[in-house]
């Protein structure tokens, strides 16, 4: 069987905290305990299209534990079977260039390619591995949280954190105001942050993809505690959350088949209604990349540094087309094709969500 010699790790989709800790805990692991090579790969799949990668050694990563985005640099756009290049029309069109990642391999003569990334970035890994042989392996991130096969991603906790956080302040001006405050949080189209979020913010109404909401519930609720003296509601809202029988609202449609959707803006939607409704003053606020950005948390650290240092003992074992993941205490594997199968969303009659109902909270229903 053949060893491993050379490792290359990349960064894809959106940027979150603990990256820099996942590539650390890869490096040092690699080269301390089996004398492996390691290659970062610039740009995510970029990288791997257009020959853009650099030797990490020890020196490389030290001191980037406690730091925020990725020292690679990263890309949500370069889907290497869907690429974009503009013909000679000047028209952007897509193909596939997958060829070129497989040379970049070979050439580089890596055995093993960490991905560390989000449903995309492993769909993406998922079929170079199965279409194309490259011996892959998964880390889960993304702060939405919505990547089975791990019980968490890294990343979700620092983004839970500083959303509840800005709950915390927004607050204290809520209630001097005597106004309603609608916070809007990122997630996509899974309410983890939102919920989470909200419940330990306090957050008297949350409103997640998983339940669509109705307006005179949420009236209701703010009604409710206006009759019992209490002048001002927080409102928590997951930025794909929609009404009953209406659709999610985005800031605008992109050419970009492996995003055209960019969400925003129900905190407005809502806003708007519940002040006309309630005739109580309404402001929102959109959270948006502050949830992504800054030095993570203990909590994710630690979890981005297993995760690292199980993606290099899993190479070491061929596990390849696998992604590891935190199951109870213990980090274990499952393939990558299971785990970008279904995203992980939240169950309406789940723990978290009885918990909220328990203690008064409304869901708009």
């Amino acid at each position: 069987m053949k060893k491993i010699k050379r490792i290359g790790i990349l960064t894809g989709g959106g940027d979150c905290p603990g990256l820099n800790a996942v590539i650390r805990a890869v490096v040092d692991t690699a080269i301390l305990q089996y004398g492996i090579e390691v290659y970062g790969i610039i740009d995510g799949y970029a990288g791997l299209i257009n020959k853009q990668l650099r030797k990490l050694g020890l020196k490389d990563v030290s001191g980037i534990l406690p730091r925020g985005g990725t020292i690679l640099g990263t890309s949500n756009r370069d889907n290497p079977f869907k690429y974009p290049e503009i013909n000679a029309k000047g028209e952007k069109t897509y193909r596939d260039v997958s060829e070129r990642v497989i040379k970049t391999v070979e050439y580089n003569e890596l055995d093993a390619l960490i991905t560390v990334g989000g449903d995309g970035t492993q769909a993406i890994a998922n079929q170079l591995y199965e279409k194309h042989g490259i011996p892959v392996v998964g880390v889960p991130k993304t702060i939405d949280n919505d990547l089975n096969g791990t019980d968490i991603t890294f990343g979700f906790d620092t983004a839970l954190t500083i959303a509840t956080s800005s709950i915390d302040k927004i607050h204290s001006t809520a209630e001097s105001h005597h106004r309603i405050m609608v916070i809007e949080v990122m997630g996509r189209y899974a309410g983890w942050i939102a919920l989470e979020a909200g419940i330990a913010g306090g957050g008297d109404v949350i409103l997640l993809p998983e339940i669509p909401f109705r307006m005179e519930k949420i009236k209701e609720k703010t009604d409710n505690r206006t009759k019992k003296g209490k002048r001002f509601s927080l409102i928590v809202v997951a930025e794909g959350a929609k009404p009953q029988g209406g659709e999610v609202v985005y800031l605008r449609k992109v050419d970009d088949p492996n995003d055209p959707i960019r969400l925003g803006g129900i905190s407005k939607y809502v806003g708007d209604r519940i002040e006309d409704m309630t005739g109580i003053e309404t402001r929102y606020t959109i959270l948006g990349h502050v949830q992504r950005g800054g030095s993570p948390t203990a909590f994710d650290r630690v979890l981005a540094t297993r995760f690292g240092f199980h993606a290099v003992e899993a190479a070491i074992k061929k596990k390849f087309g696998y992604m590891v993941g935190l199951r109870g205490q213990d980090i274990k594997t499952t393939t990558i094709k299971e785990a970008i199968a279904l995203p992980r969303k939240v169950k309406p009659g789940c723990d978290l969500i009885k918990t909220a109902l328990a203690v008064g909270t409304s869901f708009g229903i």
